[in-house]
């Protein structure tokens, strides 16, 4: 959701410092560049959208922000159990898809990826991040006439590997850990929200567009510490993209990506008041085992934070033990992170991690797997995009 807005705290400088490096010799630089209340001549989200696939799994120029986020929880053999996270971020500095320009590095365009694995065997959670611009074959993502979605930094690519973008193949290396997986959705894509609006605050525009895979069956190859191990197991995919920034008084967010094993599975997130509270538009979704979906509001899902974990390098208290209950789905959860060390300590800091649960759904018992994004704790993201 709105979640994948982590446009870092240092995102001004560095789009300003692109842009002027990058820029056409006969340009007079504006005022602002990377400045996110600087959206003059990006497109808004203002009504239900209507899409068309695969062209809408690829990038939308016309807004100003997009990202693509697949984490997954996998399993080998021998039952050790991994989770992984590989997200790419998309920022427009200006409206509209690049253009040629008399520099190979010129751009309009910037992207920045997060790459994490969590062995839970080791109790050890990795991480990277990296940058570039969407010039000189460094960074893009594609969609259409030309070939299936792809979307790529260096050497960290997804790539669909059919004409509608239902099966991909995930590959990323950083030092001593790789993932290289082939996912295949089970479930139809599900437009998150107001088919597929999802909105921020009561302003109008002031919306994305969210839709996503929330089941894709998982099998390849992860390696931790060098060693390489076939896995398998189930991912979830979202792509959001919008021209759009937290309302008033919303310091961060909870999203809630879970996987149930009766084959139904919940998203949810919650805005997080300055004051403690969560705000009102607060939202999520739930889909059944054959693909339908409903949407679910925030008076409808109870979210209980029962108990925390200190972070030992930011000091950030993140919740660590939930107990969410939806009534009308019949559905009660008990849900724990696989490992509390789960903090992406990137350029703007955030926990994201492998969880598991037990609990009850439609009065029988059930257990899963899932993810959990947890931002606002360590800072404000307000003003951060």
């Amino acid at each position: 959701m709105f979640k994948r807005l982590i446009v870092l705290s240092l995102a001004g400088l560095l789009l300003a410092a692109l842009w002027w490096l990058t820029r056409p010799q006969a340009s007079t630089p504006p005022a602002v560049i990377g400045n996110s209340s600087d959206i003059t001549g990006f497109a808004r989200a203002f009504e239900p959208g209507a899409f068309q696939f695969p062209r809408d799994h690829g990038p939308h120029f016309d807004y100003q922000t997009e990202w693509w986020y697949y984490t997954g929880n996998l399993t080998a053999e021998n039952g050790d159990h991994f989770g992984y996270q590989l997200t790419f971020f998309r920022r427009g500095l200006t409206p509209g898809a690049p253009v040629q320009r008399p520099s190979d590095f010129g751009t309009n365009q910037i992207y920045f990826a997060h790459f994490a694995v969590t062995d839970v065997s080791r109790e050890q959670h990795t991480f990277a991040e990296r940058f570039s611009r969407g010039a000189a074959g460094l960074a893009g993502a594609s969609s259409g006439p030309q070939g299936p979605f792809t979307v790529w930094l260096e050497d960290w690519r997804v790539e669909a590997l059919n004409g509608d973008g239902s099966t991909v193949h995930l590959r990323a290396r950083d030092g001593e850990q790789a993932l290289d997986l082939v996912l295949r959705t089970v479930k139809p894509v599900v437009a998150h929200g107001d088919y597929g609006l999802s909105r921020k605050s009561e302003t109008p525009g002031n919306a994305s567009y969210y839709v996503g895979f929330t089941r894709m069956d998982t099998l390849g190859e992860v390696t931790a510490n060098d060693q390489t191990i076939a896995v398998s197991g189930a991912s979830w995919f979202d792509h959001e993209w919008s021209t759009s920034a937290l309302g008033e008084g919303i310091i961060g967010w909870n999203w809630f990506a879970l996987q149930l094993d009766d084959g139904r599975e919940v998203m949810f997130y919650q805005f997080r008041q300055a004051d403690g509270g969560i705000g009102a538009l607060s939202a999520g979704t739930l889909v059944e085992a054959d693909g339908s979906a409903r949407p679910l509001r925030a008076s409808d899902v109870q979210i209980e934070a029962q108990s925390q974990w200190r972070s030992p390098e930011t000091k950030g208290s993140y919740p660590a033990r939930w107990r969410i209950l939806i009534p009308s789905a019949q559905i009660e959860l008990n849900v724990t992170p696989w490992i509390a060390g789960q903090e992406m300590r990137v350029s703007f800091p955030y926990w994201e991690g492998a969880v598991r649960f037990t609990g009850v759904s439609r009065g029988a018992p059930v257990s899963g797997s899932g993810y959990i994004e947890l931002t606002g704790y360590v800072s404000s993201m307000q003003g951060v995009f």
